[in-house]
């Protein structure tokens, strides 16, 4: 494979610490859901990259498929649970609202880009992913 970017981050402290980009650009309090302390969490962080990775596959796919929405925009829910193994997974939904194609069009687009995303290649086989696909 060819890399084309790669980036490092930096983690003290677990999910009561603090991240960082090794560059500087950002750098992250991180906190325990509930906890009541400022920050971000690991999965938040994992939402926040999916979805902007997703939507920026969207027009990648739409150029494939020859077809032109007119906008979209993607959010995806990232939750954690325990294994009956006694480990832990995440768990995704990915809902996708797609301007300007009808229902059919755009679900074919939304699969499309599943299959381009790199967070979906990752995910893919490991864990549940749901996509959610709405035309407006």
């Amino acid at each position: 494979m060819k890399i084309f970017y790669k980036t490092r981050a930096t983690s003290t402290g677990g999910r009561a610490g603090r991240t960082a980009l090794d560059d500087g650009s950002l750098t992250l309090d991180l906190a325990l859901p509930g906890s009541g302390k400022a920050g971000a969490n690991p999965e938040q962080l994992f939402a926040l990259g999916y979805a902007a990775c997703f939507d920026n596959a969207l027009p990648v796919a739409a150029k494939k498929l020859q077809l032109q929405p007119s906008g979209t925009a993607t959010s995806v829910e990232v939750g954690i649970g325990q294994t009956a193994e006694g480990g832990y997974a995440l768990d995704i939904d990915l809902h996708v609202e797609v301007k300007g194609l009808d229902q059919a069009d755009a679900q074919r687009l939304v699969e499309a880009a599943h299959h381009i995303c790199p967070y979906s290649n990752a995910t893919r086989g490991n864990i549940d992913v749901r996509l959610h696909v709405t035309a407006v």
